[in-house]
């Protein structure tokens, strides 16, 4: 298994592994409590976006290492705690992705995370804030809490309706939320 020692945090945090403090959350959480726990976090609002990430483009992101489809709702965005790390992250519960091993904090924040790593192959693709701190909240920010690492995706522009321009973030809601998930049933049988 692929272990990306890059970066961490809420979307523009980070992750070094020198730099990993292990939390003490317990690690028995199911994956949907983390789903709805975002949803229900009081300074998440996805209609709140901030005008400067509304313009962004729409990206499919796909696994590196065997191509499937992780999201369809990703953004390209850099870490809060280190803005030289740039990364994609999403407002969304990704497609493609498992919540694996426990929580786990780094130096650069105390935001508590935890990896992800991709369905098709096991590979650590990213990780997911699974509770935010406060300097990272108080930040301008995104509001994303699923985040991908640069060099652990394929990120691909999706089109709008018209098929010529970029979709971009403007055009989307939280209550899109069928585009992040499968195209047709077909791509599920085939997993």
């Amino acid at each position: 298994m692929h272990n990306n020692p890059s970066a961490t945090g809420l979307s523009n945090l980070s992750m070094n592994p020198q730099n990993m403090l292990l939390s003490n959350s317990n690690s028995n959480h199911s994956r949907s409590h983390h789903y709805n726990n975002i949803a229900s976090r009081p300074n998440y609002n996805s209609n709140s976006l901030h005008s400067s990430f509304k313009s962004k483009s729409v990206c499919q992101l796909n696994c590196r290492y065997c191509q499937g489809i992780l999201c369809r709702r990703g953004m390209k965005a850099i870490l809060l705690a280190d803005t030289r790390v740039e990364l994609y992250s999403t407002d969304a519960a990704p497609i493609g992705v498992q919540l694996v091993a426990n929580d786990y904090v780094t130096r650069n924040c105390l935001c508590q995370i935890r990896d992800v790593a991709c369905l098709g192959c096991g590979n650590v693709v990213g990780y997911h804030v699974t509770q935010p701190c406060e300097v990272c909240m108080s930040a301008c920010n995104n509001g994303h809490f699923w985040m991908f690492h640069n060099d652990s995706v394929k990120a691909k522009e999706r089109m709008d309706s018209t098929g010529q321009k970029p979709l971009l973030w403007a055009q989307l809601s939280l209550n899109n939320i069928d585009s992040n998930s499968y195209d047709d049933e077909n791509d599920i049988i085939c997993r």
